[in-house]
């Protein structure tokens, strides 16, 4: 007689969840969610000018296209910013920001 398969039927929660992180949609939507808690708090005016980057060791890199809005963001914005995220997206945790100089556009 034939052993059935260990495993045995599934939830379809379980087999969609493992699908969701091969593919990479749990990232996909936390960097959406991110973006979209950047976006209210950079503000309108700076929205278009900046470009989240990736989140390494606690710290994310945010693209500027300007010095002036580098200083503005990292020198006086930098702590407000910082709040911001950890309140709107605390399952991301981010612990720094760190501003470059780069293009923005795709």
């Amino acid at each position: 007689m034939p052993q059935p398969d260990p495993r045995g039927p599934r939830p379809l929660s379980d087999v969609l969840g493992e699908l969701f992180a091969l593919r990479g949609y749990g990232r996909l939507h936390a960097m959406l969610e991110l973006q979209s808690a950047w976006d209210a708090a950079v503000g309108e005016a700076h929205r278009a000018r900046t470009k989240l980057g990736d989140v390494r060791r606690g710290a994310l890199t945010v693209t500027v296209d300007h010095p002036a809005l580098l200083e503005e963001l990292s020198a006086y914005r930098k702590h407000e910013l910082l709040r911001a995220l950890r309140e709107a997206c605390p399952d991301a945790r981010i612990a720094d920001l760190r501003f470059r100089i780069g293009r923005v556009d795709d």
